[in-house]
């Protein structure tokens, strides 16, 4: 299988490698997992609520639970405000010890899945952690549903979590709430999921194509330093905008491959040209 996590977001790897690697994972069991935590540092915040879900597109959901925990520390007010979660709700709530020990069989099986991945993964070492524990799950066993859906909802013009449900309609609870978003996460990739089982190489390819990608990564697919992929992107005169938070160049994906592609040809050909020596 193609580890797609072999560059940051995804976005160095060739369109039809992430193909390949998405149609084996749409036949793969989830288990979709959702932390609110005190902060968003997993080396100082803890995890108040965690949800588990496990399913599968062939059967569906299978299990969900979700659990309140009693972190041990005060929860902040901007937490108490966006999640709903007081620190009389989780004053009764089993302790991190308990929890986690709970939720490991859960969490070791299926190919972990999140929004935004990164996020929980790291708090879920983390709590693990200071449990004496070590929890880590293969390239192969991680799925983020943000990294799915830059290349499928590409021209969208938000893709977190509670846009994407009042986009498609999700019928779940409130955002910021484990149980909810973990349902909010499972809709969303049995959807995507089940288009790149449906649709064929040709459509989806072309949805893929119009991924913006990042600069570094853009360097990493054409095998160049920054500096010259920028000049060459530039040369080219293709499509450019700036991201929203760091004003740094993006390109479309399918622009960028056509240059990769074209390269690959040159390349071949001088092979091909080169005279054979005698020795």
């Amino acid at each position: 299988m193609v580890s797609a996590a072999t560059y940051s977001g995804q976005s160095a790897l060739l369109s039809t490698e992430l193909l390949a690697y998405y149609r084996q994972l749409s036949q793969s069991s989830l288990t979709v997992i959702d932390v609110e935590t005190t902060g968003s540092l997993a080396h100082n915040a803890r995890v108040i609520e965690i949800s588990v879900l496990q399913g599968s597109l062939a059967e569906g959901i299978m299990h969900q639970q979700a659990t309140l925990i009693n972190p041990g520390i005060k929860i902040p007010r901007q937490i108490t405000r966006l999640t709903g979660i007081t620190e009389d709700m989780v004053s009764p709530a089993p302790s991190p010890a308990q929890t986690w020990a709970e939720y490991l069989p859960l969490l070791k099986t299926g190919v972990l899945t999140a929004h935004n991945l990164e996020f929980d993964y790291g708090f879920v070492k983390a709590e693990y952690q200071r449990q004496g524990d070590f929890f880590s799950r293969p390239s192969r066993y991680r799925f983020c549903t943000v990294m799915l859906s830059r290349l499928l909802l590409a021209d969208l013009p938000s893709r977190s979590l509670p846009n994407l449900v009042e986009h498609f309609g999700f019928p779940v609870g409130t955002s910021h709430r484990a149980e909810a978003d973990t349902l909010a996460c499972w809709y969303l990739a049995e959807l995507l999921l089940k288009r790149i089982q449906d649709e064929p190489d040709e459509t989806l390819l072309k949805q893929f194509g119009r991924q913006w990608i990042r600069l570094k990564d853009a360097a990493a697919m054409l095998r160049c330093p920054k500096k010259a992929a920028f000049d060459l992107l530039k040369a080219r005169d293709i499509d450019v905008k700036l991201s929203r938070r760091r004003q740094t160049p993006l390109y479309r994906r399918q622009d960028v491959e056509t240059i990769f592609w074209e390269q690959q040809g040159q390349q071949l050909s001088l092979l091909q040209d080169e005279p054979f020596c005698d020795r």
